[in-house]
């Protein structure tokens, strides 16, 4: 939201790239160009360009030509139900796979009084009783479960899923599979909450009163004007399922997304419009950080939504006076238990929660504790094995967006220079890339510290910082250092995700009773990157934390609660008490 100095030279450099070609569709017209990464092209890649009728009706852009064509894709801002780029300038956004290729696109620098002015009026303007509630608008509920209906068979279709799995690869590479299983969990939450859904979120509950004619009525009230501050990691599934909560509970939500993915959101609008929604219903704003704080502020937001840094999710606390709702970092540990077995799953899973998105993930793998007896069957072996195979080809590995090479190689070394450390794997550049710069590219990395080592005081910070990258610390413990493991596990700061992978019933309750983490796998098949549509995502031991895609997330983080107490009958037999 903040914007650090990478990210200000990223979005103002003209040298951008083009993502590796995808997999190709019955639909498109396939057009084989080579690829060059480090000046060497790749003849087994080939750029396909959509014909219009491939396209859906509503879409401003074609996935193909996003980090090719000379002119790039004008994101456009919405307010007040109208789109508009007139800004006096743009942010370009740089490819993140080739730096001699074109923009991926441009979007709106949103960045004086004057041109966010329609924004502050925009949310002013909302009700504090919002768009709708228990007690007026209550046809709205029906109609966004009908838009929601729609919009879930529209992400249901292969064309259209194809579309969005392609916009996310080329402005966010990552792989197909990984692409498409955003869009998926998308659709199917959207899937979820069609029809009656919408409503029953706002189901009431009632109690009698103490006396005849009193009753108490508990409701889920909106807060009006709201705000969503999005990542980039995730550029459909999070600010969709955050979007569609705000608007399922009456509120009247701004999305400011991040700027380097800002196009996926846009579309995604534009599918919206096509299922019904009023062009009013949303605002979009494009803006750098210092710009979202003076809308939150000026524009009198009641409750902001954020997922991002916890820097940034800190300074909004103080800004907005604790009006917030947040999902921010997450050291994330995943702990193997005694019992070893399934070996090559349980390495298979460690790979993916490690470096799936290259490592892009706030609920990634962070640190491995793994017990001894892990080692007797080679497990460290099989995960060099399994990171060996990633690739910048298939995008199994990729740019990391927030970290540079030498940020991510230097934290590297500081690790390795502990006494006892090791490095497992990895600690170098990618080789034959072209990746700009102001990103990060680098192998997938773990570096082995010893458990007493990682527990001191002088190193405990460093093994706990969180590298937004494909990069993981990794140590072992015996039987009896189960409660060094629990203590770190206590001492770190951010409680996301975790992952106790044990059948153990004994040692599953021993952790488990011990720790706090909000969204936490156990069992053989325990991971720590879950976050489908199914069950709850979100931190813990925050007041402030935000839940995700459940009926109660979207409840906590989008309503508040209202108790009406009606009180109608006067006793035909009252008389004037004595004043108390």
């Amino acid at each position: 939201l903040f914007d650090p100095p990478t990210m200000e030279k990223s979005m103002m450099l003209s040298r951008t790239c083009l993502a590796p070609a995808l997999r190709p569709r019955s639909t498109a017209a396939t057009t084989a160009v080579g690829l060059r990464f480090g000046g060497r092209p790749m003849a087994a890649r080939a750029r396909r360009t959509l014909s219009s009728a491939a396209l859906p009706s509503w879409a401003t852009l074609d996935p193909s030509s996003l980090g090719s064509d000379p002119e790039p894709h004008a994101v456009s801002n919405l307010v007040d139900g109208a789109w508009s780029s007139s800004t006096k300038s743009s942010l370009v956004i740089p490819n993140p796979m080739d730096g001699d290729a074109p923009p991926v696109c441009t979007i709106p620098d949103t960045n004086d009084r004057d041109e966010l002015r329609p924004f502050v009026e925009s949310l002013r303007r909302v009700p504090k009783s919002g768009m709708h509630n228990p007690l007026k608008n209550v046809e709205r509920y029906l109609q966004f479960g009908e838009i929601t209906r729609k919009a879930g068979e529209a992400l249901a279709d292969p064309t259209i899923a194809d579309f969005f799995a392609r916009s996310i690869q080329r402005c966010v590479p990552k792989s197909y599979a990984q692409a498409t299983g955003e869009v998926k969990v998308t659709a199917t939450f959207l899937q979820n909450f069609g029809g009656d859904n919408v409503r029953f979120l706002a189901r009431s509950f009632g109690a009698p009163g103490d006396h005849y004619g009193q009753f108490s009525h508990g409701h889920r009230w909106p807060y009006g004007a709201v705000a969503i501050v999005a990542p980039f990691n995730f550029p459909l599934e999070i600010p969709v399922l955050q979007l569609m909560g705000a608007l399922f509970m009456g509120n009247k939500p701004v999305l400011k997304p991040a700027e380097k993915c800002s196009l996926v959101m846009e579309q995604f609008l534009h599918l919206l419009h096509d299922c019904g929604m009023g062009k009013g219903d949303v605002d979009f704003l494009n803006c750098r950080g210092p710009m979202a704080e003076r809308l939150i502020l000026d524009g009198d937001v009641r409750l902001t939504q954020f997922t991002g840094s916890s820097a940034v999710a800190e300074r909004l606390s103080e800004k907005t006076r604790g009006k917030v709702k947040i999902e921010d970092a997450g050291f994330d540990w995943k702990i193997l238990g005694p019992d070893v077995g399934d070996v090559d799953y349980v390495a298979w899973q460690c790979d993916q929660d490690a470096y799936a998105c290259s490592g892009q993930k706030c609920s990634a793998q962070s640190i491995l504790f793994a017990h001894s007896n892990w080692m007797g069957v080679g497990l460290f072996n099989k995960l060099k094995e399994n990171a060996s195979r990633r690739s910048l080809e298939d995008l199994s590995i990729g740019p990391v967006l927030t970290m540079t090479t030498d940020r991510i190689l230097a934290h590297t070394q500081r690790l390795r220079q502990l006494p006892g450390a090791k490095l497992l794997f990895g600690g170098s550049e990618l080789a034959n890339h072209n990746i700009p710069k102001v990103y990060g590219a680098v192998e997938p990395t773990a570096v082995y510290v010893p458990l007493k080592e990682v527990l001191k005081e002088e190193h405990f910070e460093a093994c706990t910082t969180e590298i937004f990258g494909p990069f993981q610390v990794v140590t072992t413990f015996d039987d009896d250092e189960i409660c060094h493991v629990l203590e770190a596990c206590e001492r770190m700061s951010h409680h996301l995700t975790a992952a106790v992978v044990s059948n153990d019933v004994e040692f599953q309750s021993t952790v488990l009773a011990h720790t706090v983490n909000g969204t936490t796998y156990v069992g053989r098949r325990a991971r720590t990157t879950g976050a489908p549509q199914n069950h709850w995502f979100g931190p813990a031991g925050d007041a402030r934390g935000a839940g995700i895609g459940t009926p109660e997330a979207i409840k906590m983080v989008w309503s508040c609660h209202r108790e009406i107490i009606v009180d109608s009958e006067v006793p035909p037999d009252w008389t004037q008490p004595k004043a108390t």
